[in-house]
Formats: structure tokens, C-alpha cells, sequence
């Protein structure tokens, strides 16, 4: 990796500041009209010079968290290990980092940590240094190109450019080291790789198959958040195959893995990677997820196995699937805090799911449950992965696309539980239950407002 950086004017790259958010643009020559330097930096440069469009757009300099908020009143310092600057508009913030010497260590957030949280035990990050020491002590080196205002150009400290263009993800600096100082950049890792389409440099990638254990040390309420950018990012089941790959995936839902290793009558289980294709669908066209339908699919699996052990005993079928769902969670919450919120709705996606296969009298008040929605897409690709409930879920998207006669025909005929495909099931009601998975529903947003049911 080169110290010296490499420039490249204006004329000889592709950023351009047509596609910067016009907040970011007055931040950067607010700072460079008062004799500070500025840069964009991270992966809005990054994004650019691959012909994507950026979303964020961070800024580095050389003036300090305070003297940023004498110059924008708009401003509020945020962390106490990394301190950072959040300079707010409307509808958008720009975060502003002072240039960082050294390297972190495995308690101290990194440069993508969301609002500089503290979790974990306090240490001082806040030691500050050149535009080349933060660019060292970033992680990978497509990460670590600057966009530099004063004259327009980009800065390369390492081999960012070099990498980019060969679709390489390269650690900067020792790879085990930088692992050891923080694990979570082992997801990182995945997760960039996932995200570019890139393969993970030889060097950077050989240690993560020894290393993945380390995750256990860092708080299960820091990976909450990791997860969700892991899974909410559009390209869910490449991230999850890769975790799975390199050995990640056990230490974030260690029952989950074990679950996965067996096979159910000679045929692996799907359920889990047909879940989140259907959130990579929802995500890539616009509709909402929500971290409690991620969650319930990610541990149905043990859950289920738990759950029909307890049958096994012959305890009650709901009271069993009670019983491991408390299990199940309690254990999770040991590797990842999800908040009581998420747990609850999880909860209840579950505990419908015996509910809507037996319908019945009782199918309008379970339309009218808050968490319907989302039980009925959990449903969906339960049948889907042929796990059973095909005829259910064929029954629940004829009852949603009728009218309130046929609905009340639909539950008389089906009183007890049971109930045929009839006229809709088979394989014209599977069509029309596929359309409808497609066209979105509640899978990740339980508390949208359902339409009128007439």
C-alpha cells in the first residue's frame, strides 16, 4: 500500500458534484471559506466511480467537532469515543468527522457505526491527525478515497482506485490485525462484497475462516444493527450464503446453523433463503421491511424443532410453540439485542401461523389482527419452500380477494378447519397466491394500514 497519495484532477475522473446533495455541497464550502480542508469521503465517492448513485454523503476535514458548530448553527455533536459532528437540513443530515490518527480497537466504533453509539467500554478515539492517518486507518481501500473541494480532484491514499476498477475488496494493512481490532469488520467485509458485486482480496479474505469466533466478543446490542445493514441492503441471500461460507453466520444465529445442517426427508431446508430473496424483492422495489419479519424468518427453523419436541411430549400444539419461542428468543438475544419491540411482533407472526391454517368462523378477526399481513406472507413462503399450508395460504388470498358475501360462504364451508382448494386452490390458487406475495403485502411493515377488507 502506497503512503504517498495519488491525485487525479478533475478533468481525469468521473465525480462530479452534479450528483452530490446540494446540503453536502454547502457544508464542504462553508468549511473550505473558512480555511479548513474538506473532503467527501467513504462510499459516496466510491458509489460515484462505479457509476452507482450515492446516498450519503460524509464529509471529512481538519477542523475539530466544535469549531463545526460554530460554524453551523444547524449542528449537534454526537459520541463520546468518536466524536462527530451532525450538521441537520430538513430532510437529510451530513455527518462531519474530524481527520483520525491511530487505529481503533475492538470497543470503539468504526468509521460506518451509526450516530458513534457507545456500546461497549469507553475509549478515547478522539485523537486527531492528517487526511493521510484517516485515510490508513480506514477500513478497505475503496473506502479511502476523498473528493477533495479545493480543487476537485480525487485522492488515493492506498490502492482504492487500482481496486475499484479490478472489483477488489482489500483490507487496508494487516488483515488479521485489523480483524483482531474490530471483528465486526469481518461482516463488513461480506457485506461490501455482497453489496459491489466484488470478491474479497486472497490476503484479506484467508484469515475470516479462523478469525469468525471473534464476533462472540463484541455486544449483541452493536450486531443488532450490523445484521440489519447485512439483510435490509437489498442483497440478502448473497450476504447469507457468503456469512454461511466463511463460518460468520454461526456466531450471529448459531440455532439457525445448526438447524440448517440437517435435511428435512432427504431435501435441504429453503425456508430461510426464499425469505429473504422475497425481502431482496421488497427492498429493490421500494416497499418496506421491518426488522421483526427478518428475525421471525431467521429462527423459524429452531423454533419449529423445538416446538415439535415439545409436541412430542405431547404437550399442546400452541403451547409448545409458546414455550419455544420463548426458548429461542432468550437464547438469540445472547448473540444479538433485538429490542423487545421486534421480539413481540416476531412473537405474534409465529403464533398465527397454527391460526391461519385451521381459518374457520374466526377468519374476519384474524384479517383484522394488526400483524395478519405479515403472518399471511410468513405463510406464503412456508408453503412455498414445501414446508406444507399450501391449501391455507391458497384459502387466505381467495378470502382477501373476495367480497364480504363470498368471505362469509368461505368461512361457513371451511367451520372447523380443513377445507378444500375448491374452486381457487390448486394450482390456479398457488398462481394467484405468488402474484400477490409479489405485489408486496405487510412482510415488513406490520403496522401499515391495511385496505378496506370489502
Amino acid at each position: 500500500i502506497t503512503v504517498q497519495p495519488t491525485v487525479i484532477p478533475r478533468p481525469e475522473h468521473a465525480f462530479t458534484r452534479a450528483h452530490v446533495s446540494e446540503n453536502a455541497l454547502k457544508v464542504l464550502y462553508r468549511l473550505k471559506n473558512a480555511g479548513y480542508a474538506a473532503y467527501l469521503v467513504g462510499g459516496c465517492v466510491r458509489d460515484q466511480l462505479l457509476g452507482r448513485e450515492p446516498k450519503d454523503f460524509d464529509v471529512a476535514t481538519d477542523a475539530h467537532p466544535d469549531q463545526v458548530r460554530e460554524l453551523f448553527r444547524n449542528c449537534r455533536l454526537i459520541g463520546r469515543r468518536f466524536r462527530l459532528a451532525h450538521v441537520r437540513f430538513r430532510d437529510e443530515i451530513i455527518e462531519v468527522a474530524t481527520f483520525r490518527a491511530g487505529t481503533v480497537t475492538a470497543s470503539v466504533p468504526t468509521e460506518d457505526e451509526n450516530e458513534g453509539e457507545d456500546v461497549g467500554p469507553i475509549a478515547d478515539d478522539n485523537v486527531y491527525g492528517t487526511v493521510e492517518e484517516d485515510a490508513l486507518r480506514r477500513d478497505f481501500t475503496v473506502n479511502a478515497l476523498y473528493y477533495n473541494i479545493e480543487d476537485f480532484s480525487v485522492v488515493d491514499y492506498s490502492t482504492g482506485l487500482a481496486d475499484l476498477e479490478a472489483g477488489m475488496l482489500r483490507l487496508i494493512g494487516d488483515p488479521a490485525q485489523r480483524y483482531r481490532e474490530d471483528p465486526v469488520r469481518m461482516l463488513r467485509a461480506v457485506r461490501f462484497a455482497a453489496k459491489l458485486g466484488f470478491r474479497i482480496h486472497p490476503e484479506s479474505e484467508a484469515p475470516i475462516f479462523e478469525l469468525a469466533p471473534l464476533l462472540g466478543n463484541i455486544p449483541p446490542a452493536r450486531l443488532f444493527e450490523e445484521v440489519l445493514k447485512l439483510f435490509h441492503g437489498g442483497c440478502a441471500l448473497e450476504t447469507f450464503e457468503q456469512l454461511r461460507h466463511y463460518g460468520l453466520f454461526e456466531s450471529l444465529f448459531p440455532m439457525t446453523e445448526e438447524s440448517l445442517e440437517h435435511e428435512e426427508g432427504g431435501f435441504p431446508l429453503t425456508f430461510v433463503a426464499r425469505a429473504l430473496s422475497n425481502t431482496d424483492e421488497r427492498v429493490n422495489t421500494g416497499l418496506p421491511v421491518t426488522p421483526a419479519f427478518l428475525f421471525a424468518a431467521l429462527l423459524w427453523e429452531p423454533l419449529r424443532e423445538r416446538a415439535a419436541l415439545l409436541q412430542a411430549n405431547e404437550m399442546p400444539k400452541m403451547e409448545a410453540l409458546q414455550r419455544a419461542a420463548d426458548e429461542v428468543i432468550t437464547e438469540q438475544v445472547r448473540h444479538i439485542a433485538f429490542p423487545r419491540r421486534f421480539s413481540v411482533q416476531a412473537r405474534e407472526i409465529w403464533s398465527l401461523q397454527p391460526r391461519l391454517e385451521n381459518r374457520g368462523k374466526r377468519a374476519k378477526s384474524l384479517v383484522d389482527h394488526p400483524r395478519f399481513r405479515a403472518a399471511y406472507d410468513f405463510l406464503v413462503l412456508r408453503s412455498e419452500s414445501g414446508e406444507g399450508g399450501e391449501e391455507a395460504a391458497d384459502w387466505w388470498t381467495r378470502y382477501q380477494e373476495s367480497d364480504e358475501t363470498g368471505r362469509s360462504g368461505m368461512a361457513s364451508e371451511s367451520k372447523g378447519g380443513g377445507g378444500g382448494e375448491g374452486e381457487g386452490g390448486g394450482e390456479g390458487g398457488r398462481k394467484r397466491r405468488r402474484r400477490r406475495g409479489r405485489r408486496g403485502g405487510r412482510q415488513a411493515n406490520p403496522e401499515a394500514p391495511r385496505p378496506d377488507p370489502t
